[in-house]
C-alpha cells in the first residue's frame, strides 16, 4: 500500500473515531439529563463522521473511475470504523430517548 493510501484511511479512521467518542459521551450527557449536550455532541459527531464519509467517497469515486485497483486491508478497518460510528450514532439517539422518558416517568411518579 502506498503511503498516500495509508494517510487517507488514517483520515477516515480518525474521523470516525472523533464521530465514534461524540456518540458515546452524548450517552453520558443523556443519561445525566443534559440532552442539550447530548444533542450537541451528536451534531459534532456527524460532522466528523462527514469528514470520513467525504474521504470515502472520493475512492469510491476514484475506484469507480477506474483509477484504483486494489483493496488494502486498512481501508476495510477504515470502512468498519465507519460502520462501528453509525452503530454508535443510532444508540445515542435511542439512549437519549429512553432517558428522557425515564427522567419523565420518575417526574410523573415524584408528582
Amino acid at each position: 500500500m502506498d503511503e498516500e493510501m495509508e494517510m487517507i484511511c488514517f483520515q477516515i479512521i480518525s474521523c470516525v473515531g472523533t464521530a465514534k467518542s461524540c456518540y458515546i459521551n452524548s450517552i453520558a450527557k443523556a443519561q445525566e439529563g443534559d440532552f442539550e449536550a447530548a444533542a450537541e455532541l451528536v451534531k459534532q459527531g456527524d460532522e466528523a463522521y462527514a469528514g470520513g464519509h467525504d474521504v470515502h467517497m472520493q475512492l469510491l469515486t476514484a475506484e469507480a473511475n477506474g483509477e484504483r485497483k486494489s483493496t488494502p486491508l486498512l481501508l476495510l478497518h477504515a470502512e468498519d470504523q465507519m460502520a462501528g460510528a453509525e452503530t454508535c450514532k443510532l444508540m445515542a439517539q435511542n439512549f437519549a430517548n429512553v432517558y428522557r422518558e425515564l427522567l419523565d416517568l420518575r417526574a410523573k411518579v415524584a408528582e
